[in-house]
């Protein structure tokens, strides 16, 4: 499959309410298959365990300190196995920090030796592409403030070093801006002059590509060789100076002064950035592990916290994803979130939202693209149950109309590239139709188990 297949995939009440993990399975007649312990703890799934969920649970325990004792599964692993793993690690965003954490703790000996070779050549070749999108950015940036245009540099160069420790081991797709609404048509015009073209607008956000190569393979995924592309995000309307960009930071790198989102102001936009993939159909992992990090790294300033909470009560929709990806990550690494974040956050969700957390967070977290549609049980929790929303829900489940184009023409293509691009779209739209008509199965059976689920804890 392309990476552009799965690029636009990526973009597009707990044990306790129960009262233990036996009274759950007894409350709801479970019947699941036996749990593979191998690399779990006793009580950590309510679900069987298959060896390649297992194998991507040891991965992301290895970002632990101290490292606990589970990297052994790794080595049972067959060369087939191994290969899906490594084809996890490169869409999940975890490859390149799993190589770093390795060489880190003197692990590295627990690769096969054409996955150690393979991971190295990634990160050469993702260095190299850091490098040249980071000059793409700076030339962007200087654009901007000729025009005196209002932005921000949002995700990748601003999560350093709080959440990325180097920003080489990061994969991403594009550059994100954050402009403001008075800006945003002399953004364009700026990118425009810069050889890009709008290609998409989705709400609140405009997608501008160049240099698009059509049916980029997996050999090429950390290779500066598929275009690039940048996204504008527009600030949402707030009263004179409060919004996010009148609090942004100046920070030097590359030769400019980037203005980067307020240290609040970034931790709130990057845990919210990975609830709304929790609440989606893939949940790119790298997100949670780098939320992980930037807690861990602020874990003991306790005026950081308490602002944060001061600044985040006030809005109910952040207390909930802050509670979903503080609880989702304690369920997967451990306890690691200090009192001041936990207790206004994961401590005020609803018996229900925990419940999904422990029973279907892991799943997303560990799933291959393109995911899966078990989030629209969580939605239903969430989010009221009136008919707009059920009418969401049921076009969420099984959509009416066609994907949206992966490659959009461009002037003078040529025939070949023509009937090129047609092929992908086509093999695209079988790909989705899969997808729904498999995972909306999939699906039906997982509501009605939820809904027993249910029944037994809180009725």
């Amino acid at each position: 499959m392309s990476i552009l297949f799965q690029e636009s995939s990526i973009r597009r009440a707990t044990v306790a309410a129960c009262g233990s993990l036996t009274a759950l399975k007894r409350s709801s007649n479970w019947t699941g298959a036996p749990l593979l312990r191998e690399g779990l703890d006793d009580g950590e799934s309510m679900f069987a365990w298959n060896r390649q969920q297992i194998a991507r649970r040891v991965v992301l325990r290895c970002f632990v300190d101290p490292l606990p004792d589970l990297y052994m599964p790794l080595h049972s692993l067959s060369k087939r196995e191994w290969k899906r793993l490594l084809r996890w690690l490169d869409v999940s965003g975890l490859a390149l920090y799993f190589l770093d954490r390795l060489v880190q703790v003197k692990l590295t000996h627990i690769l096969p030796d054409f996955i150690l070779t393979r991971l190295r050549q990634s990160m050469e070749d993702n260095a190299e592409r850091t490098r040249s999108m980071l000059l793409e950015s700076a030339v962007i940036q200087r654009e901007f403030e000729t025009f005196a245009i209002s932005y921000a540099v949002l995700k990748g160069v601003s999560f350093f070093p709080e959440s990325v420790p180097r920003l080489e081991l990061r994969h991403q797709f594009d550059l994100d801006f954050l402009v403001a609404a008075e800006s945003i048509f002399e953004a364009q015009r700026v990118l425009e002059r810069l050889g890009y073209r709008l290609y998409a607008v989705s709400g609140r956000s405009w997608e501008f590509k160049k240099d698009e190569k059509i049916g980029v393979s997996m050999e090429e995924f950390y290779k500066d060789t598929s275009g690039k592309t940048v996204e504008l995000h527009i600030e949402a309307p707030a009263a004179a100076g409060t919004g996010m960009l009148s609090r942004v930071v100046r920070r030097p790198l590359y030769g400019i002064d980037m203005p980067v989102l307020s240290p609040f102001d970034l931790f709130f936009s990057q845990a919210m950035h990975a609830y709304k993939h929790i609440c989606g159909e893939f949940s790119r992992t790298a997100h949670l592990l780098e939320c992980y990090r930037h807690v861990l790294a602020r874990r003991n300033e306790d005026y950081f916290w308490i602002e944060l909470r001061f600044r985040g009560m006030k809005d109910p929709k952040t207390t909930l994803g802050l509670g979903v990806v503080i609880l989702l990550l304690t369920t997967v690494l451990g306890e690691f979130a200090p009192p001041l974040l936990t207790e206004w956050t994961v401590d005020q969700l609803s018996p229900a939202v925990r419940l999904w957390v422990k029973l279907h967070g892991p799943r997303a977290l560990f799933a291959d693209v393109p995911g899966s549609k078990l989030y629209l049980l969580l939605r239903r929790e969430i989010e009221p149950s009136d008919g707009a929303i059920r009418h969401s829900l049921l076009n969420a489940l099984l959509p009416r109309g066609l994907p949206p184009p992966v490659v959009h023409a461009a002037s003078g293509e040529t025939a070949s590239t023509r009937i090129k691009r047609y092929r992908l779209q086509m093999n695209y739209a079988l790909f989705r139709l899969r997808f729904h008509l498999v995972e909306g199965f999939r699906y039906g059976v997982e509501a009605y188990r939820w809904r027993k689920f249910r029944k037994g804890c809180f009725q």
